[in-house]
């Protein structure tokens, strides 16, 4: 959708909104750096749990395969040794030699069969004993994130609970000052923004500098400057520059309003 037709403000009159809206999305950023890392710190903690209780999980499944493997070799055994049983039996009313060596085999085939299945059995109790260590070792590392995950969420929600309304309130006057400042302006200021680590796209002379410079402004430029006549960037920085007074005058009224937002 279009935006609306905007009424024609004069060039201090544009300079001003924008750097109220500077002072306004300066204050966010700073509420945002009072929470720091420490959304991205509970994201990846619950990732972590996740993950965590997906692998103990994992294991348990592993190891309920495992039991029931065990479970099979047992009957397997016990299948075995009813079979060798039987043929033992069979043996003592054989009538001739190839009969009883034929038995003999199956017999020994049997008992083969129960050495190995006892073989896979030790060797699935070391899988099994394995697993649970490493059980047990995911479940100590599970109990300490999770306590660290209560610690960085308490720690999060006490920071929100101070800063969340009122960086709700900033959002919505950012997006009413946006709504009456022409969309050029605008998309200077965004561009700016991006392009400076501490997104200061509008700032005052200070010392005879632009704030955060160290290159000096000519005298000349500076008078320029403070006849709010024009728009004037920072040939350096390539920032919107305000005279100083402007800037006293603009922090003043925003802090007031902030303050008033926020009550």
């Amino acid at each position: 959708m279009a935006k609306a037709a905007l009424k024609e403000f004069t060039v201090e009159e544009k300079l001003r909104a924008l750097y109220d809206l500077q002072l306004i999305d300066k204050r966010i950023d700073e509420i945002r750096g009072i929470r720091g890392e420490l959304p991205l710190e509970v994201e990846d903690l619950e990732d972590e749990i996740t993950g965590l209780e997906t692998r103990i999980g994992n294991h348990r499944s592993e190891v309920e395969a495992l039991e029931k493997e065990i479970s099979d070799r047992k009957m397997q055994m016990r299948e075995s040794l009813e079979k060798i049983k039987k043929y033992e039996e069979q043996q003592k009313n054989v009538r001739n030699n190839r009969e009883f060596d034929a038995i003999s085999k199956e017999i020994e085939f049997q008992r083969l069969e129960i050495e190995l299945a006892e073989k896979r059995s030790r060797e699935f109790e070391a899988k099994i004993s394995m697993k649970n260590d490493a059980m047990v070792q995911s479940n100590e590392r599970l109990a300490e994130r999770k306590s660290h995950l209560e610690f960085k969420r308490a720690e999060l929600d006490g920071i929100l609970a101070e800063t969340q309304k009122e960086e709700e309130l900033l959002h919505v006057k950012s997006n009413e000052l946006r709504e009456n400042i022409e969309e050029r302006l605008i998309k200077a200021y965004d561009r700016i923004r991006s392009n400076t680590r501490n997104g200061l796209a509008v700032v005052s002379i200070e010392r005879g500098a632009s704030a955060g410079s160290f290159f000096v402004i000519p005298p000349q430029r500076q008078l320029e400057i403070a006849q709010r006549k024009k728009i004037i960037t920072d040939e350096h920085s390539g920032r919107i520059l305000v005279d100083p007074i402007l800037a006293a005058e603009e922090e003043e009224k925003m802090t007031q309003m902030i303050q008033s937002w926020t009550k």
